[in-house]
């Protein structure tokens, strides 16, 4: 017989002398989230640091490195569902410790790499297998249970630590790898995982449940979920949602404005905007530096998107939040890259960074109920892909054409289009996955 829940002992250890002082343990397990999704993401973003670097060392042309990149992002993104998978089979905390040693693995291999095929295979396949078990993924489900009230804040303030992850930690990258080499570089995001994995290990818990609380504005415990009844089914199912949402409009929708998305932020400008700068003449240095305001402006966007996700029509959110990144992606190229012009840039586009993130996973929580974090994270895939669509297309644009400007224009164009897609969508609620189109 299952145990009554609604009547849960009184919650002991650290958990208790939070909840004396009237602190839900939830926002540690959010900090550790945010902690960990914060370094991962630098370990994310550095690659686009080391373009320059590894050319010089090794050899290697803009797209051939973009290809190792490309394979990191889709990777990245593919991995969503199926990490949503293993969470909810084996819990947070051994998926999580597992993906910051694959991802600590892949810079320590990096380290003796010499040949093309060892870049994609350490900073192409591990690392993309590593932090796509660690992307927003995690922070829609730390989100979705451990927070009742609140909870759109938490997803953004989460999304705000990966964005900002990739973008903050450029400048310092930046100036290491051209103080010391690349390699003394990558040691700083090294440490910096160890540290995740600790705190992981110390302080990640899976559910509420597990430390006697109910989730943060609920008074009932929640039980935890059947599990899938063998490993096998674990691993299909991702593909049933995903066939069971693939036969509604807002799955398709959600998938192709998330692909957009993609391919307008880390594909693009986190992997390519350092080198686009330096195309006219900036330093490494200081167009990372123009990164990192991206980043600060955009935790306050991603922070205040998910405040007002809350609050209003996430379709309508999603339409401003497009149109307005299109339209900033358009002027960048006649910024003339000036002190003055890349400021407004960094302004309007940091704002808008990851916005998109709390209203797509409020809209896909309302669409598909209880299966939302395996199709969120099939829509994540799509912006994976869109990320690996723009890494390579960008850099197959400076080799060919010898300029990354028209890859720009396109990803300009394509948020205005996904600007005008996301309002086709219905609003309302469904408890759960349905046959029907939305």
């Amino acid at each position: 017989m299952q145990p009554d829940f609604a009547a849960p002992p009184a919650p002991s250890g650290l958990a208790g002398a939070l909840a004396r002082h009237g602190i839900h343990y939830g926002w540690i397990v959010a900090a550790v989230t945010f902690l960990t999704m914060l370094v991962t993401a630098g370990a994310v973003g550095a690659p686009g640091v080391l373009i320059g670097p590894l050319q010089k060392e090794f050899g290697w042309a803009t797209s051939e490195i973009s290809s190792a990149l490309a394979i990191r992002l889709a990777l990245f993104g593919l991995m969503g569902p199926f990490a949503a998978a293993f969470m909810n089979r084996f819990g947070l905390r051994p998926v999580v410790a597992v993906a910051l040693a694959l991802i600590a693995a892949s810079i320590l291999g990096s380290f003796a790499m010499t040949e093309l095929w060892q870049l994609m295979l350490l900073w192409g396949v591990v690392l993309g297998f590593g932090t796509g078990m660690t992307a927003m993924v995690l922070g829609a489900t730390v989100a979705t249970r451990w927070f009742s009230h609140r909870r759109g804040l938490v997803v953004g303030l989460l999304t705000a630590s990966t964005a900002t992850g990739q973008l903050v930690f450029l400048p310092l990258l930046a100036w290491l790898t051209d103080q010391v080499g690349w390699r003394s570089a990558m040691l700083l995001v090294l440490g910096l995982i160890v540290v995740a994995a600790l705190a992981v290990l110390a302080l990640m818990r899976d559910r509420p449940v597990d430390v006697g609380l109910a989730p943060y504005g609920e008074t009932k415990i929640v039980p935890p979920p059947s599990t899938p009844a063998s490993f096998g089914a674990m691993l299909v199912s991702p593909l049933v949602a995903l066939r069971e949402a693939a036969r509604t409009r807002t799955f398709w929708v959600l998938f192709g404005t998330f692909f957009v998305c993609g391919a307008s932020t880390n594909g693009l400008v986190q992997t390519h905007f350092i080198a686009l700068c330096g195309d006219y003449g900036m330093a490494a240095v200081t167009a990372a530096g123009v990164l990192a305001v991206i980043g600060i402006f955009d935790f306050l966007g991603t922070v205040g998107s998910g405040w007002l996700s809350d609050r209003y029509d996430s379709r309508w959110l999603l339409f401003w939040y497009y149109g307005l990144r299109g339209l900033s992606l358009l002027y960048l190229p006649f910024t003339g890259f000036s002190f003055y012009g890349l400021a407004l840039f960094a302004v309007f586009y940091g704002l808008d960074w990851v916005a998109t993130v709390p209203p797509t996973v409020k809209l896909a929580a309302d669409r598909f109920g209880e299966k939302a974090n395996l199709v969120f994270g099939w829509i994540f895939a799509g912006h994976q892909l869109g990320a690996a669509f723009a890494a390579y297309g960008a850099g197959f644009s400076r080799t060919a054409y010898d300029s990354y400007l028209p890859a720009f224009f396109i990803a300009g164009a394509l948020c205005l289009f996904a600007a005008a897609f996301c309002i086709t969508m219905r609003g309302g609620k469904a408890s759960a996955l349905v046959a029907k189109p939305a």
